[in-house]
């Protein structure tokens, strides 16, 4: 387990920004409230195997102990790096980004397992949304209830959605909760 390179710190900034917006500075200066220590610092991101985690400093330097061939996880994974060495979000970032988010989406609860199958998020279960949302932007999908169901990218703007057909794709699906089930193999 190793910091993350100045490449590596930019690449997962920007995918995280790209959710969260100005609300990125609260995940990075987040106290953390982990560990014996009464004064436990902050949290950080360190890379092992190709994955990237969301850790106390109090936790890392307790982790010191243990050989990384020994280590399987620390913290909260957050994405990983491809071989081609782009960054995805894995689902487990989800609470990190729903609390943080800038854009939401709320759905209709007929439309709910729809998402939670894998499926894009269309006009005709759109229960709200977020104003000011550009194609492009990264979204939070919540039930509306509000509980998170995963994320995805926006594929029209706020504005685009009041004049799209039921049937048009308002989020494109990137990952939900469901994915717990269907790749509980691979998390």
């Amino acid at each position: 387990m190793r910091p993350l390179d100045k490449t590596e710190t930019t690449a997962v900034f920007e995918k995280l920004f790209k959710f969260t917006g100005n609300n990125l500075k609260n995940i990075i200066e987040n106290p953390s409230h982990e560990g014996p220590d009464p004064d436990s610092g902050r949290y950080c991101f360190r890379l092992h195997k190709n994955k990237v985690y969301y850790v106390s400093e109090s936790l890392v330097k307790r982790a010191t102990n243990i050989s990384r061939t020994q280590l399987v996880s620390l913290g909260t994974c957050i994405g990983r790096f491809t071989h081609g060495g782009s960054f995805h979000l894995t689902v487990q970032c989800l609470s990190l980004l729903a609390s943080n988010a800038k854009h939401k989406v709320w759905l209709k609860p007929t439309s709910e397992m729809s998402f939670l199958y894998g499926n894009h998020v269309l006009k005709g279960g759109l229960g709200r949304i977020t104003e000011n949302i550009v194609p492009g932007d990264g979204v939070v999908v919540f039930s509306m209830s509000d509980v998170p169901l995963g994320f995805g990218i926006a594929a029209k703007s706020t504005q685009d959605c009041r004049k799209l057909d039921p049937n048009g794709i308002v989020v494109l699906h990137q990952t939900d909760i469901g994915e717990y089930l269907r790749m509980e193999d691979e998390l």
